[in-house]
């Protein structure tokens, strides 16, 4: 496939911006993508000339209500379900708290939940925090020198007092993609509800729900050219049985009972954009995929189609910088093996370096790494990093380029050599 990657970082103005004489080079991704104009427009244009809240007689009452049932099907292409399926939080961490609260009220002591080391604490803080009720939390193994979920652990793990298994599609801090689709089988074959963490795969690939056959999966639109809004996917029925948190008023049926108060519509009109401009995506490069786009039509071929060429550009850009950091003399990347689905974020050590040193030198040059744990905790723990400042994270956005990926390479061993 011929990327235009030019064309693609002619539409993000945050590209033109300079640091001590470099240009920027976000590499910054696995915490936030930078925003194409277009979404940013989007955002303007509803403050601008319909700002205002539901339900009313009058036009921007009227337009924000046609704006969010919109955004809804746009969301519901993005996944692949019903919009009635698709409601809208503050962000991710939030959504799993209101959705852990609410599935504890049918919950008992005893009862068994399921987590993993790999997960980042969004998908591990809402649970753990059930103990505090008698509910048992099972934290699920990884193999540390694949940085990979342990199937036969997680196997194990499930019994007949197992009511909820919640893991990540994608891990924040070191790129490993899971193999969601099995886990989420082997839970239901267990009678266990499901909650897929797709926070960090969302940028990376298609996601299809009902495929995964997931009972909820939440991911957040500033991880993929959006603003910071928190998007959920419930099975209808699911969401249905729930007594979400919500005040007496709020309408009690799906989508709508998970949403609380007033809802962030400035940036959902901003969601919905960003899914408008990852089908353009799909829309240019769609003939690459006519296999993989088989049976898929309108708006959501055309999304899948933008998330395959995504992912197309990111994978080999991906591979070249992991085989030439690995050269680098006291650098150690930690991740998936060889082979094994990961996405386009790359964590690192360097011996007698802390992260933070590594971020900081990159950072003078213009380059923007994360340094330290990213929330992904547990995992920075068991892998022993933890009191040396966790790792650097590289994560490679459709806007970064090889001259960028060179320039990074390049510094990470000047400084290896100092």
């Amino acid at each position: 496939m011929k990327y235009d990657v030019e064309a693609m970082r002619k539409q993000f103005p945050a590209m033109e911006r300079k640091i001590n004489g470099y240009p920027a080079a976000y590499l910054d991704g696995p915490g936030g993508t930078q925003v194409p104009q277009r979404v940013i427009d989007k955002v303007v244009d509803y403050l601008t000339w319909h700002n205002c809240n539901i339900h009313g007689a009058f036009a921007t009452s009227i337009e924000t209500d046609d704006m969010l049932m919109e955004t809804r099907k746009a969301f519901a292409d993005f996944f692949g379900c019903s919009w009635e399926e698709v409601s809208f939080g503050a962000n991710s961490t939030t959504i799993n708290f209101n959705l852990s609260s609410a599935i504890a009220r049918d919950l008992k002591p005893g009862d068994e939940v399921i987590i993993t080391d790999i997960d980042h604490e969004c998908n591990r803080g809402p649970w753990e925090m059930l103990e505090e009720r008698g509910i048992i939390i099972h934290n699920v193994k990884v193999d540390l020198e694949k940085c990979i979920i342990d199937m036969e652990d997680f196997k194990s793990k499930l019994n007949d007092k197992t009511k909820v298994a919640a893991f990540n599609y994608a891990s924040n801090g070191v790129g490993t993609v899971s193999d969601v689709k099995a886990m989420v089988a082997m839970a239901h074959k267990a009678g266990v509800l499901t909650i897929v963490d797709a926070v960090h795969y969302a940028l990376h690939g298609p996601i299809d729900v009902k495929d995964l056959d997931t009972d909820f999966l939440f991911c957040s639109a500033y991880k993929f050219f959006g603003p910071h809004i928190g998007v959920l996917y419930s099975k209808k029925e699911k969401l249905e049985g729930l007594r979400t948190i919500k005040v007496k008023e709020q309408d009690d049926f799906a989508p709508y009972k998970f949403e609380t108060g007033t809802l962030n519509h400035e940036g959902i009109a901003g969601a919905a954009e960003a899914i408008e401009f990852i089908a353009s995506i799909g829309e240019t490069y769609g003939s690459e995929f006519e296999k993989e786009l088989k049976g898929f039509s309108g708006r959501r071929r055309n999304v899948v189609a933008g998330m395959l060429a995504l992912e197309a550009y990111e994978q080999p850009i991906t591979a070249h910088f992991i085989d030439e950091l690995e050269r680098i003399p006291g650098v150690r990347v930690y991740g998936p093996p060889k082979g094994y689905p990961r996405t386009s974020t790359v964590s690192f050590t360097m011996k007698n370096k802390s992260p933070r040193e590594v971020a900081e030198y990159l950072a003078d040059r213009g380059i923007f790494v994360w340094d330290g744990d990213f929330y992904a905790s547990k995992l920075v723990r068991v892998l022993g990093l933890r009191e040396s400042g966790g790792l650097v994270r590289v994560g490679l956005a459709p806007y970064n380029t090889m001259e960028e990926i060179d320039r990074t390479l390049k510094a990470i061993r000047e400084l290896a050599e100092k």
